[in-house]
């Protein structure tokens, strides 16, 4: 155990491998309803590019615009392979010497290896910085106001961010922040956020505010699964069109201009029972026994059932006759997102 999670055991959470939680999933669940929670990011890690050449570098790699970013900002992001899958999707944001790319904790390090194959001559350093810098989630109606009472920078704007390598706020939506926090520095800032009004919360928490957000986050049971648009990237902002080539881009642009897409990412309700698993199949009679789509993210919600994040057949979705893991599974429903699916 790490200094960070021996503090969070002793404040009760229940530590499983990069997870963890403070309470049952149904509580979990209402508190992301109901309050404002601050939650520590175990599930997610953080690979940092230093150098006087990383924003050339990283964007020749990635999907979206480094660039022209400014210092202030921060962007969703994604590293694809030359069939143009995403191998790792991510936060980006620049840092006085490069940026940070914050992304499931289980892809670091084989992404770190990954982006190292490309540096070459490039005045760039490739690193895992998962150990140094802890994240830490707040999200809800009072987020805003508690980062003020807790003393921590506050951003304007949605994909703003503030501060500096100690303390850094990435503000990710209206009501929504990840705190980039140094290690040694974690435990008096969750103290903070705590005395300041927000509740605890787990990882499970966290994962249904971003499902309901509509937010992907990709594991190794989807790596190469999916083109950008299929996760929703190209509507929350996770794609350029005009940035140049990168791996992939021939595959994106050709999705977006020359072919009518076919798969979506909707968000699902799954009814009680066993948990299910992230990469699970979906089946619609449409399709017979041919999968018509595959899960990508999963949390439990408070009624004893879960949220779902799914990549379906558009046709299947609008259908709306789905179900889970196969063709007599369990029926799935489509929910709301916050955006429309352009």
């Amino acid at each position: 155990m790490t200094a960070w999670t021996d503090h969070l055991a002793r404040l009760g959470a229940r530590l499983d491998g990069n997870a963890l939680a403070f309470d049952d999933p149904a509580t979990e669940a209402r508190l992301v309803d109901d309050v404002t929670i601050a939650v520590p990011l175990l599930n997610l890690g953080l690979i940092r590019s230093v150098g006087p050449d990383s924003a050339p570098f990283l964007h020749n790699l990635v999907s979206n615009e480094v660039l022209k970013l400014a210092a202030d900002a921060a962007c969703w992001n994604s590293f694809n392979s030359p069939k143009g899958r995403m191998l790792t999707n991510f936060l980006l944001w620049p840092e006085a010497e490069g940026h940070a790319l914050m992304m499931s904790a289980e892809l670091v390090p084989a992404m770190t290896k990954k982006f190292s194959m490309y540096v070459l001559r490039s005045k760039t350093r490739v690193s895992d910085a998962s150990a140094d810098t802890a994240l830490v989630g707040l999200a809800g109606p009072e987020a805003a106001g508690v980062l003020e009472r807790a003393g921590l920078p506050l951003p304007d704007a949605p994909m703003k961010q503030a501060g500096d390598a100690g303390r850094r706020c990435i503000r990710i939506g209206d009501d929504a922040f990840v705190l980039a926090l140094a290690a040694d520095q974690a435990a008096e800032v969750y103290a903070a956020l705590l005395d300041a009004g927000a509740a605890r919360a787990g990882t499970a928490a966290w994962q249904l505010k971003m499902i309901r957000a509509g937010v992907p986050l990709l594991s190794p049971a989807t790596q190469e699964e999916f083109v950008a648009q299929m996760v929703n990237y190209d509507l929350i902002g996770g794609v350029s069109f005009t940035k140049g080539c990168y791996p992939g881009q021939e595959i994106v642009a050709r999705t977006r201009y020359l072919g009518k897409l076919k798969k979506r990412m909707y968000r699902v309700a799954i009814p009680a029972g066993a948990a299910p698993e992230v990469g699970t199949d979906v089946f619609a009679p449409a399709f017979g026994e041919q999968s018509a789509g595959k899960l990508v993210n999963v949390a439990p919600a408070a009624d004893g059932g879960f949220e779902a994040l799914a990549v379906l057949q558009i046709a299947a979705a609008e259908a709306g006759d789905l179900q889970l893991g196969r063709p007599a599974g369990a029926a799935l429903r489509v929910l709301p997102l916050p955006y429309p699916l352009a």
